[in-house]
């Protein structure tokens, strides 16, 4: 689908309810906020899915966008969500609408994806582009936060020039890039700060610092007095190591059996999404994930394992 299909899509349905995916990001949620913004703009009943794992970083900057408890949709969009899998928790119905930026090895249609964006963000901008002209201050400061998030402050590899023509056109159209800058990247709670120590100092490496794991069982959440505001892009620290070029974060999810999230960063030599597609997950060549029904250690092992299998 194109941008202006997109657009008449949008132009043509109304009662809309936009869904984020599981433990939601910025570029999820911003995504969500700034379409339900423009669409109410356009006059529509535009409403956020309220996703129970949102956390109280980004909950200030959606909340108002919650869907009544009686709202009755009758067009669903989805924003950010590479999978059924990853669809919130609490959601049974349709999607009529597919945004997003990975691929995936699910059939999804009707759908405006394009994989070569560096955040969904990016397509949302030029989706309310086509819509309404420009983004207003409200929608330009959620997708800047969903912009600047996923591409962590434009520091990641998937930043390319389109990105920073992007967040330009974000600033001219009002974001305050100041505020957001020093809340999602220069200010951590004490919390945060001590669950890096404990998980810096329990990191393995190996290659010679190529491959580099950290594994978060809950008790060393609980030892940091963390909550999961404070877990919010752990999985690129072990990224920090110098000479790293695959790394592996393991946490162990509060569930009986067992059961492990991983996030797999690499600098494209290995390909992160073909490593997470072995266990059911997916997401970009340098960045995707999944979820093994194993404890932390065990699972650590055998996403290591398959790293090592590829490894050029």
């Amino acid at each position: 689908m194109e941008f202006q299909d997109a657009a008449e899509f949008l132009r043509s349905h109304d009662q809309f309810l936009v869904l984020t995916h599981r433990r939601p990001d910025g570029d999820t949620l911003g995504c969500a906020g700034a379409l339900c913004h423009a669409l109410r703009r356009l006059g529509k009943s535009a409403y956020m899915f309220p996703n129970r794992e949102i956390t109280e970083t980004y909950l200030p900057f959606v909340e108002k966008y919650f869907a009544p408890v009686d709202f009755v949709p009758q067009t669903v969009a989805a924003v950010d969500i590479a999978d059924y899998g990853l669809l919130p928790l609490g959601f049974q119905g349709e999607i009529d609408l597919w945004i997003d930026h990975h691929a995936s090895r699910s059939e999804r249609s009707p759908a405006l994806v394009w994989p070569h964006k560096a955040a969904c963000g990016e397509i949302v901008l030029e989706l309310i582009e086509a819509l309404l002209g420009k983004p207003d201050q409200e929608e330009a400061d959620l997708l800047y936060i969903a912009v600047s998030t996923d591409t962590g402050c434009f520091c990641y590899a998937n930043t390319n020039a389109d990105t920073f023509r992007a967040a330009a056109r974000l600033m001219d159209s009002g974001a305050h890039l100041k505020e957001w800058n020093k809340l999602l990247f220069r200010t951590k709670s004490r919390s945060r700060l001590k669950l890096e120590g404990l998980i810096f100092s329990t990191m393995r490496s190996y290659r010679d610092g190529a491959i580099n794991v950290a594994v978060v069982p809950l008790q060393m959440l609980r030892d940091a007095e963390a909550t999961e505001n404070d877990c919010d892009d752990i999985s690129n620290l072990a990224g920090l190591v110098q000479g790293n070029r695959a790394a592996i974060t393991v946490r162990e999810l509060p569930t009986t059996p067992p059961r492990s999230k991983v996030s797999l960063r690499t600098d494209g030599s290995v390909d992160a999404s073909l490593v997470c597609a072995r266990f059911g997950g997916g997401g970009h060549k340098m960045a995707s994930g999944c979820e093994i029904p194993l404890p932390p250690q065990e699972a650590a092992e055998a996403v290591r394992a398959v790293v090592e299998e590829l490894w050029p």
